[in-house]
């Protein structure tokens, strides 16, 4: 067995691995190590909810590169209750109204899905992007657990202590009337004035957009008027989860319950029974308990007090006999040009929508650069070039040697896993480049493989298969983010007008740059050429340094060759663009 060696990385996956890893051997020496994570299939699982399961996953591959056999527990939640209609998705309309209530694996699947279930349909889209993402995980579907009496134990033992769980509860639980602030008070806890005044601040919409988003997390405790049970019975006669449990016997373990929404009753042994799930403040750390959790993360929206995991503590230590799992705060995933994600607001774009336009590294590595309680974007504009850029000269620092260690590390948990290397472009060109190509040719092959082929006359592209997936990513990107009025459409004859309006400066400065085509006709020979011409302009060498009276020239010409090439003051990059537009095409275009 190996042994625990505190990491010389600086990383922050390093430093979890180390407490995680101390951890599970205080706890159970010799056994695998388990993390966990939960996901609620209510919605598509959209990007923010992929941080549940990528902290656990870059911690969890970090101890297998180090020798350890981990389980890593992703728990489909898929036996909570349907809570409402989510808005924006395809094939569901208001008639599913009907089956709030009901477990999200006995609503329909929204209208043309190939699915059984509500639950199944967006499970299936999560699992297919886990798998090219490379996280490696125990599937658990609760509905399965539930139903087949794994918990039976578990259930049972709740029910016996509802008396106890309940007190735990009741230190979290406002009281109207005289008392609560002493009460507060004792626990360490503000007075219900200053919480007034607290919960009067304006409020970021993301954090309640992830509370609803964490599924069951907004349920309730199990309380009620006629005693409190932490068992919630799905109803026999119409399936659905509104139901008041109104007697438990301890010694025959026979339950009574009404539904409120059929107004059907009935009399069952919980020893037998499985059509019901323990309410999400004792469900939560019964399954830390269970499954040996050493390390769990959550979203803010579960760090207040009286929240599902500060609550959950005492539940796991005081009635199931566990130890909470190790469990940092994650912050809020954001998508450039969105204020917030909610899954029941639609259009918010999931993990297989941001691999449509990024590759799996790229997209691992947003995740493991940053501390899990730091918040950070992902680019669906035009940030996503930048963010390119950002990752290619990340690589070329760790090619040559130079990167610092955190860096390194996580570039090295992005591109690989403790099973090994993940796909990658065998020749990655830059992102803006292969976007700009894609906008101008439209995808067509031919085209782009002509001016692929050019940007390095000493290497060649020989096929479009050695820029591939990049290109493929860079191709829907276009397609599917940049607006059809925002595209690049080449002129299809030159403006003569604008050609004979041009002042002899202007006129100079066209004749220098197609002189010069021919000798500079590759992607490094064409940026020294645009930048150069001004410089040559100004009476200055091709190499000066560049001030601010010369990148004024340098804009306006600039200008200048869009609007003769394609109509408009800015468009992809110059060099670029020459490329595709063609030396031919080009030379008519200026007036040549």
């Amino acid at each position: 067995m190996p042994t625990v060696a505190q990491s010389t990385e600086t990383d922050w996956v390093s430093r979890f691995a180390d407490d995680v890893i101390a951890e599970s051997e205080r706890r159970a020496p010799g056994k695998p190590v388990v993390v966990a994570s939960g996901l609620s299939p209510s919605g598509p699982i959209h990007l923010g909810n992929l941080r549940e399961v990528m902290t656990p996953h870059l911690v969890a591959d970090e101890i297998r590169r180090r020798g350890y056999e981990v389980r890593h527990v992703l728990s489909w939640d898929d036996y909570d209750r349907y809570r409402k209609v989510p808005n924006g998705v395809a094939g569901v309309d208001a008639s599913w109204a009907e089956h709030i209530g009901k477990p999200l694996t006995s609503v329909p699947a929204p209208a043309g899905s190939p699915h059984p279930s509500w639950a199944e349909h967006f499970k299936a889209a999560m699992t297919e992007a886990l798998a090219e993402l490379g996280v490696v995980y125990d599937g658990i579907s609760q509905t399965a657990q539930y139903t087949s009496g794994a918990y039976r134990d578990q259930v049972l033992h709740a029910m016996r202590h509802r008396g106890d769980i309940d007190a735990i509860l009741d230190r979290y639980r406002t009281k109207d009337k005289g008392g609560a602030d002493a009460k507060a008070a004792s626990q360490g806890q503000a007075p219900k004035q200053q919480q007034k005044q607290k919960q009067q601040k304006p409020v970021d919409e993301a954090e309640l957009d992830a509370a609803e988003g964490s599924g069951a997390a907004a349920e309730d405790d199990g309380g009620g008027a006629g005693g409190y049970y932490p068992y919630k019975p799905y109803c026999g006669q119409c399936g659905k989860d509104l139901t008041t449990v109104t007697g438990y016997d301890d010694e025959t373990t026979e339950l009574t319950y009404t539904c409120t929404a059929c107004g059907f009753g009935e009399t069952v042994r919980l020893s037998e029974f499985n059509r019901g799930k323990l309410v999400w403040k004792v469900d939560w750390p019964m399954r830390w308990a269970y499954e040996g959790v050493v390390f769990e993360p959550s979203g803010v929206d579960h760090s207040s007090p009286g929240s599902s995991y500060v609550v959950g503590g005492q539940i796991v230590r005081e009635i199931f006999d566990g130890v909470q799992p190790i469990g940092p705060m994650y912050a809020f995933v954001g998508i450039s040009g969105m204020a917030k994600m909610s899954s029941s607001k639609g259009g918010v774009p999931t993990p297989a929508d941001a691999l449509k336009i990024m590759e799996a590294p790229l997209l691992r590595w947003l995740y493991a650069r940053r501390r899990p309680n730091q918040s950070f974007k992902i680019a669906f504009d035009q940030e996503i070039q930048r963010l390119y850029d950002e990752w290619d000269a990340l690589g070329r620092k760790v090619a040559d040697g130079t990167v610092l260690p955190a860096d390194a590390a996580a570039y090295s948990r992005a591109v690989r896993t403790a099973a090994g290397e993940l796909p990658s472009t065998p020749r990655p060109l830059p992102y803006r480049t292969l976007a700009s190509v894609a906008d101008v040719t439209a995808g067509a092959e031919r085209q782009t493989l002509r001016i692929l082929g050019e940007l390095d006359p000493s290497r060649p592209l020989a096929s479009l298969d050695e820029v591939r997936p990049r290109l493929d990513r860079a191709e829907y990107w276009i397609s599917s983010q940049v607006p059809v009025e925002a595209r690049t459409v080449v002129r299809g004859e030159p403006d003569k007008e604008l050609l004979g309006s041009l002042d002899e400066q202007s006129r100079e400065s066209l004749r220098l740059l197609l002189e010069g085509l021919g000798e500079h006709w590759s992607l490094d020979g064409l940026t020294t050429l645009v930048y150069g011409v001004p410089k040559v302009i100004a009476g200055l060498a091709p190499d000066a340094k560049p001030t601010p009276e010369l990148k004024a020239a340098q804009r306006s010409f600039f200008a200048l060759l869009y609007r003769l090439l394609v109509s408009r003051d800015t468009g992809p990059r110059l060099p670029t663009l020459l490329l595709a537009v063609g030396e031919d095409r080009v030379r008519t275009l200026l007036g040549a």
